[in-house]
């Protein structure tokens, strides 16, 4: 078979992307989580908080240094791979990814030093600040990133000179029609990806038998989070829905495999096979007129379908139609989860179901997986356009030698998962450590002078695990 560059650069793209939003993903949740932990220590002076924060804060350190070096590559590949497409559209997303830089990335470095190494080198307000920082440095980054995807999905407020995109509105540009539901899906996405990676390391402790007080507040605190974000999510997902129906109807008509030019009352497919060639799908597993409903609210609600555009014109349906289930089912399986919690919680035996916990540690990748399970459908979703019905993503790849494009692609591979391997090496020796004893926190506690303050709250934890 004949190597093709433009589906190799198109391969080694997803590929990078892929494996760098994994990081940004954990990042943002876990640094708001940091934030709220130390926030919550300086009020309250109990070091299960501070313990909490202190732990945490190496996993995310190694996490956003993977970020930023993986995230590196994406800005080189625009010029390397899709050169025509720098130069058409450079003008729109050129400066998008510059705010992103001066922003957020400024931002997380003049702080991050502050955040990792500043415990006993500043007051506790000033270390708290940097904390902050660094946090709100995520949200932004998210921002501007969001942003950029979002206008390529959207396009709006611009205009073609000579065949290149100009602004016409920057508002408009930023803002664009599927821009806040976008920002607000992603968001809750990384929460949500972090609280899982909290709830089940948290639950792995407890497992184990291992630093129970603070694996209580670890996993009582998930559990908490989820309960509120997983709800929330699917609310939002649906509204998010209803934007990508107006704006996108091809990807909906992908995600839920509706091949007729046009279908009334369509039914909510549970399981099929779609078949491009056939236009059809096999094996299907279905509920009358619910797709309908969800999409139009109304049971008899007309969808628009895969065949009232040309084949070409057409995503690779099996790998949308199955990343939205898997998104979708990870979804109801972390909602289920967080109600199961409140359950137990009530009947005062949640911190002790084995099934609970082990479901809990299972959990952990949940997140990540449904947020990379999301991006799948919604970057394979628009093609064949790459700037939705403006540019199609393979008139603007670089004309390389495909031999060198599989040359880069198998060193991203092999870097890459070596990369990953010793990440979760490193990852799973924190895990395996554990977090700072009492007597440890003592001595680092900013702004915390008195002997045995921390002992003092031991043994009150303590006792309080034992009337539990």
């Amino acid at each position: 078979m004949e190597l093709d560059a433009a589906i190799l650069s198109r391969i080694q793209f997803a590929f990078t992307v892929s494996f760098h939003i994994i990081f940004p993903a954990i990042t943002i949740g876990l640094a708001t989580a940091i934030a709220i932990w130390e926030g919550l220590w300086l009020k309250t002076r109990n070091p299960v908080y501070f313990q909490l924060a202190k732990f945490w804060i190496k996993p995310f350190a190694i996490t956003f240094g993977m970020g930023v070096v993986s995230g590196i590559v994406l800005s080189y590949e625009f010029g390397t791979n899709f050169s025509r497409f720098s130069e058409i559209t450079g003008a729109v997303l050129g400066p998008l990814l510059a705010y992103e830089v001066l922003t957020a990335f400024f931002l997380e470095a003049g702080f991050l030093g502050v955040m990792l190494f500043g415990w006993q080198r500043v007051g506790e307000k000033l270390h708290y600040f940097a904390t902050c920082v660094v946090a709100l440095g995520t949200w932004i980054s998210a921002f501007w990133i969001i942003a950029a995807n979002s206008w390529m999905q959207t396009p709006a407020g611009y205009e073609i000179v000579d065949g290149r995109f100009e602004v016409a509105s920057w508002m408009e540009v930023v803002f664009n029609p599927s821009m806040p539901y976008r920002l607000v899906h992603m968001l809750l996405a990384a929460m949500l990806s972090a609280t899982f990676v909290i709830g089940g390391v948290s639950a792995w402790y407890l497992r184990k038998n291992r630093d129970v007080a603070f694996a209580r507040k670890g996993l009582s605190m998930a559990l908490w989070a989820a309960l509120v974000l997983a709800p929330l999510q699917a609310v939002v997902g649906d509204f998010h829905g209803l934007n990508v129906k107006e704006h996108q109807p091809i990807k909906v008509a992908a995600m839920e495999g509706i091949w007729p030019e046009k279908e009334a009352g369509a039914p909510l497919l549970l399981f099929a096979v779609p078949d491009m060639e056939a236009e059809t799908n096999h094996f299907e597993i279905r509920i009358p007129k619910l797709a309908s409903l969800i999409l139009t609210h109304e049971l008899d609600g007309e969808l628009q379908g895969l065949k009232s555009v040309p084949a070409d014109e057409r995503p690779y349906v099996p790998l949308v139609f199955y990343s939205f289930r898997v998104m979708v089912g990870l979804g109801v399986l972390m909602i289920g989860a967080a109600l199961w919690g409140l359950w137990l919680r009530r009947r005062g035996g949640g911190f002790e179901s084995r099934p609970f916990l082990l479901l809990m540690t299972l959990l952990i990748p949940s997140g990540v997986i449904s947020t990379l399970a999301g991006w799948y459908v919604a970057e394979v979703g628009r093609q064949p356009w790459l700037v939705h019905g403006l540019v199609r993503t393979m008139e603007v790849v670089t004309p390389l030698p495909a031999e060198r494009v599989l040359f880069s692609l198998t060193l991203f591979v092999l870097t890459y998962s070596l990369l990953f391997c010793v990440y979760l090496y490193f990852m799973a020796k924190l895990v395996r450590k554990g977090p700072p004893d009492m007597v440890h926190l003592e001595q680092h506690m900013i702004g915390v002078n008195a002997p045995g303050y921390a002992l003092a709250w031991v043994k009150k934890l303590q006792h309080d695990v034992v009337e539990d």
